[in-house]
């Protein structure tokens, strides 16, 4: 396995399993009332601790200092694209919801409501910035910048986005969809954040996509109390 993990890979494969590890946690807490622990605050925990592992490699992440493309800085037009398809990607989420289109039943296991029905907006501040700030940055650098390349290349910093195989971005696109349980949405997003990395040659491309797409969908969530969605 050491020959298939450069050190290179590390720094975006760690936030992401303990992104993981803490969201398990989470759920594996009780949250009925009256218990010791509030399973909602793991969640906040979880933004400052991945949030701080992304800090810690700031300065590894390659892909975002020194991208393939001749600036850091996304032009408008790829920034336009960017923010469109991170609208339309937010549309469908919350359309594509039939049953078939689901891994499992839905369920609002983040509920950011206190006993008297109060909204409880420093959990729903934690939970807006990790999904709109964090969670963005984070899944983006292990998706597609590791993973999809990392299927054509174990020495996956040489590959170039822009030619990256179709059977890496079927495959992480797949294991994408796995982790999520609108499994419809997610092949949409997957596809449409990995096609926004290889024509830009940018991974700010996707990571701006993906903040819109959970950003906007954090405040729908919060308007219209659709808590399944978080």
């Amino acid at each position: 396995m050491g020959n298939l993990l450069t050190p290179a890979a590390w720094p975006r494969i760690v936030p992401f399993i303990v992104f993981m590890a803490l969201l398990a946690l989470r759920g594996a807490v009780p949250t009925e009332d009256g218990g010791w622990l509030d399973a909602r605050w793991i969640y906040p925990l979880c933004v400052v601790v991945v949030g701080g592992l992304l800090v810690y490699y700031w300065r590894r992440y390659s892909e975002l200092q020194r991208p393939y493309g001749e600036t850091v800085r996304l032009g408008w037009k790829a920034a336009l694209v960017s923010v469109v398809v991170g609208l339309v990607v937010f549309k469908l989420w919350v359309v594509l919801t039939e049953p078939w289109m689901m891994l499992g039943e839905p369920t609002a296991n983040f509920v950011p409501v206190d006993e008297e029905g109060r909204l409880m907006w420093g959990l729903i501040a934690f939970r807006w910035v990790g999904a709109a700030l964090m969670v963005p940055v984070m899944e983006e650098l292990f998706w597609r910048s590791f993973l999809m390349r990392w299927v054509d290349r174990p020495d996956f910093e040489t590959v170039d986005p822009a030619r990256v195989s179709v059977k890496a971005i079927a495959l992480s696109t797949l294991v994408f969809m796995l982790a999520h349980t609108h499994w419809l949405g997610a092949i949409v997003a997957g596809l449409a954040y990995a096609l926004l990395y290889r024509y830009t040659r940018s991974l700010w491309a996707p990571i701006l996509a993906h903040a819109v797409t959970n950003g906007v969908l954090g405040v729908w969530v919060v308007l219209n109390g659709n808590w399944q969605f978080w």
